[in-house]
């Protein structure tokens, strides 16, 4: 009886002891231990987002020298692809994320999901952050009407028109999107190196060749720019912070068998 009893206390003390599957404490270490350095996420996206304003500013001032006052409407601003300058750098850093960090987190004990379960808070934040600050710029560029010079550089794409929450919504879905396809083509390549890049690379071009086709003999995209058109600018960014979990998940998988170089 005796036996039986000590048995089971210590049963239930290594149940009491055992690691949870998520604990929270690492996972905020992660978020620190990627803030070591924040030119990676805040520095350099931040440089390259300014350089394309300030570009766009001095292009405006040089069409507004030549031809007078501008009116955005009329000069084409609102076609303007430097309001994503940033996004495709995002990709950039998505992957130093990984490389950079991922041996040290090992290394300091953590485990691999919550490393990713970190590495994906992170991502949120920045993606959080870097999204109500476009939104809030787009705001303040269509009340100084184009910065006082008819500038646009925000007021731009589907942003046209758009309130502060569809901008917001909509960055923040792009920004998770590619930081997590960063991310995620790192772990691949840590997972089965140069041979894993390859079919990931080749798989998603005869991927999106088999799609093209699709469309092209079945004479569906008409069809797919209606369904797109009717879903509208939220529906669609839905599709894309739907792919990036789906990207976030992927990884997850990936980094479980995944070996630092």
């Amino acid at each position: 009886m005796t036996a039986t009893a000590s048995a089971t206390d210590s049963a239930r003390a290594r149940a009491t002891d055992a690691p949870s599957r998520v604990r929270p404490n690492e996972i905020l270490r992660i978020v620190r231990l990627h803030t070591v350095n924040p030119a990676i996420f805040f520095g350099v996206p931040w440089m390259i987002l300014g350089g394309a304003w300030a570009v766009t500013m001095i292009i405006a001032l040089i069409i507004q020298g030549a031809a007078g006052p501008l009116d955005q409407a009329e000069t084409g601003f609102e076609y303007s692809w430097a309001v994503l300058s940033p996004q495709w750098y995002l990709i950039v850093v998505g992957v130093q994320a990984v490389s950079y960090t991922f041996p040290f987190a090992l290394g300091f004990g953590a485990t691999r999901r919550d490393y990713w379960l970190g590495t994906g808070l992170m991502f949120a934040i920045v993606s959080v952050l870097n999204a109500a600050a476009i939104a809030t710029l787009l705001l303040i560029e269509r009340a100084t009407n184009g910065w006082g010079i008819g500038a646009g550089m925000f007021d731009a794409l589907w942003y046209v028109g758009a309130d502060w929450a569809t901008a917001f919504y909509s960055t923040f879905a792009l920004q998770l999107l590619v930081l997590f396809i960063g991310a995620g083509i790192t772990t691949v390549f840590m997972r089965w190196r140069m041979k894993g890049m390859m079919t990931v690379l080749f798989g998603g071009v005869a991927l999106i060749l088999a799609i093209i086709a699709v469309l092209t003999f079945t004479e569906a995209w008409e069809a797919l720019g209606a369904w797109l058109a009717s879903i509208g600018v939220v529906g669609v960014f839905t599709l894309v912070l739907a792919k990036a979990l789906l990207w976030a998940v992927a990884g997850l998988l990936v980094i479980r068998r995944a070996t630092p170089r």
